[in-house]
């Protein structure tokens, strides 16, 4: 698929005049571009187009038009339609949301087999893969610092259990391992995004699959196993088959703020209770007929599994309306207050 084919595929519509592009990186008020007359550098119109018309601020991945100026930079007058995002909130008070990466396929969701492997993390940036649209990818890089066979199926399983339904691959950016797997979801000229803290592996994945060396690698601290950040901006990579792959620096930076949708997606597992309570007003508080409560005694739901979701819920409600939670919080605390007094009372 070429650019042209992915551009046809949006709202997209020949503009006589104006030149489709895509952003390959952001550089604060320039952006490298790539389009059919080669790689350059565009500018913004006018940021005051910008924040009068509210057309969405550029970020790579994004397909733009240009009004082309061949004595310098070419000008962006337009940000296309996205058919996937990463977004965070804008640091602009005012401007609400932020986009950070677009028009991606799938989200190559990376951790590493050391100390950095942490089930809950894994489980917070599924919930932002599924938001984002595209397809969530587990990528467990450095497998070939696991101790045998049986620790590597382990971190395997434990990737699995946090994650129902999506599909899992231990690999090594040194040795090869499992590399193959990663290429159904790199053919056909198709972008990938790398989701991960810093320090996983993600230059070292995407040195190996470009077959070169594309981005600086730092080493980890070996007293914690933290990475230091090596990518410093987000940059689009065409790799040797046509294939795109989108690094990203500072995603930690990506809030939970309206991922209602990918909640859902990531704790599919959880949800499927909610629509068999006695009442369906039921909070999943205690109250009687709770399906999901009944779950959980049962043992077909996970405690910890229960647990993160709600953490994350939380998380998301605060990020939305932090007036509207902390009154939602000071309620809770009421209605255990309350039914504590009753329980109390019965007990006498």
């Amino acid at each position: 698929m070429t650019e042209d084919d992915r551009l046809k595929q949006t709202e997209y519509e020949p503009c006589p005049g104006l030149i489709p592009a895509r952003i390959t990186a952001v550089h604060k008020e320039r952006y490298a571009v790539v389009s059919a007359r080669g790689e350059g550098y565009a500018k913004l119109k006018a940021s005051v187009y910008y924040q009068n018309s509210g057309e969405e601020f550029p970020t790579t991945g994004d397909f733009v038009l240009l009004d082309d100026d061949t004595q310098g930079d070419g000008r962006i007058v337009k940000t296309l339609p996205r058919k996937t995002f990463f977004s965070r909130r804008d640091p602009d008070p005012g401007r609400g949301e932020q986009a950070v990466a677009a028009n991606f396929d799938a989200v190559f969701v990376v951790q590493s087999l050391n100390h950095d492997f942490n089930a809950k993390r894994l489980e917070r940036y599924l919930t932002l893969a599924w938001q984002s649209k595209a397809e969530p990818v587990i990528v467990l890089t450095k497998a070939d610092l696991a101790d045998g066979p049986e620790t590597l199926a382990d971190y395997v399983r434990r990737a699995q259990k946090a994650a129902p339904g999506v599909r899992v691959y231990a690999v090594s950016a040194q040795t090869g391992f499992g590399m193959e797997h990663l290429w159904e979801y790199l053919s056909g000229e198709k972008t990938v995004v790398l989701l991960g803290s810093s320090g996983v592996g993600k230059s070292s994945l995407v040195n190996a699959l470009a077959g070169e060396v594309r981005m600086a690698v730092n080493d980890i601290r070996e007293d914690d196993s933290k990475g230091r950040h090596t990518t410093t901006h987000r940059q689009l990579i065409l790799l040797k088959n046509g294939a795109r792959m989108i690094d990203t620096p500072g995603m930690r930076e990506l809030g939970m703020w309206d991922v209602s949708d990918g909640l859902g997606e990531a704790f599919s597992d959880v949800e499927q209770y909610f629509g068999k309570c006695k009442f369906s007003d039921c909070k999943h508080n205690g109250e009687p007929g709770c399906a999901v409560a009944a779950a959980l005694a049962a043992g077909e739901l996970r405690p910890e599994r229960w647990d993160s979701y709600l953490a994350l819920r939380r998380e998301a409600k605060y990020a939305d309306d932090k007036p509207a939670y902390l009154r939602q919080k000071q309620q809770w605390h009421k209605d255990i207050a309350k039914r504590n007094k009753q329980n109390k009372k019965s007990d006498r």
